[in-house]
């Protein structure tokens, strides 16, 4: 039985310092891009970055980001009139594993 135990805090410590680096690397490349939230995962030194931009121009930016950093793996959730879609874009640079999501709403209406 594998427990993980074999994964040390230097391990971490080293992939969340390289998935840092990449993230540095990504926004002086790219710096023409809207802002977006960006988080350096906590076990295995990923980075999620998530939409945060208006309602209206979410779906926008996150395609903006996917092409900039060419995320392959796209998906969206399907959805009735007035509840949330997810979208997200996945990939790896530079070893690093990256996705980029946002909550988009079906609904013209919504402000959220």
């Amino acid at each position: 039985m594998v427990t993980g135990g074999w994964i040390t805090q230097a391990d971490r410590a080293r992939w969340q310092q390289r998935a840092a680096a990449e993230l540095a690397a990504i926004l002086a490349a790219h710096p023409e891009l809207p802002v977006i939230a960006w988080t350096v995962t906590a076990s295995g030194g990923a980075l999620a970055g998530q939409v945060l931009a208006p309602a209206a121009g979410r779906r926008g930016v996150l395609a903006e980001w996917r092409r900039a950093l060419g995320l392959d793996e796209a998906g969206e959730t399907a959805s009735r009139a007035g509840t949330p879609v997810h979208l997200s874009a996945r990939g790896v640079r530079g070893g690093v594993a990256v996705s980029v999501t946002a909550t988009v709403f079906d609904d013209a209406g919504s402000s959220r």
